[in-house]
């Protein structure tokens, strides 16, 4: 943090940079604060929050060495992909098996419903058990 210098009234600049760091500094107020940016944490998905929230329930060691050394969003990223990825093949595997076809939607949409959504929870609980919560 530096301190503004104003002698005799002349006009301060908004920002300067500093050669010697190679950092950008703001006015604000009587101080010239450093210019920071953090690098974006991707957004995670449903998948990466169920991992976040199983590792901070049942390996807050993990969980505690991952955050600290900056793995863990890379790490939540990772499995909200892969999860992702695993639910849509065993989405459409299951469907295929089961005989559930657009010709079931269009003839009879709540049977079609119904199959889908025992599909979804037989294939959700199979992602959570083999990724999130291991």
């Amino acid at each position: 943090m530096l301190r503004r210098r104003n002698g005799g009234g002349n006009i301060t600049e908004k920002y300067i940079y500093d050669e010697k760091n190679g950092l950008h500094y703001k006015l604000v107020g009587d101080y010239y604060l450093p210019c920071l940016e953090t690098p974006e944490a991707p957004q995670i998905g449903v998948w990466g929050r169920r991992r976040r929230t199983h590792l901070q329930e049942h390996n807050e060691a993990l969980y505690a060495a991952m955050l600290l050394s900056g793995e863990l969003d890379t790490h939540l990223d990772a499995i909200d992909r892969a999860a992702e990825q695993m639910f849509d093949r065993l989405m459409r595997q299951f469907a295929a098996a089961e005989g559930i076809t657009e010709e079931l939607k269009a003839a009879d949409q709540l049977e079609w419903a119904q199959q889908m959504n025992s599909i979804r929870s037989r294939v959700s609980k199979t992602v959570n058990a083999e990724l999130i919560y291991q």
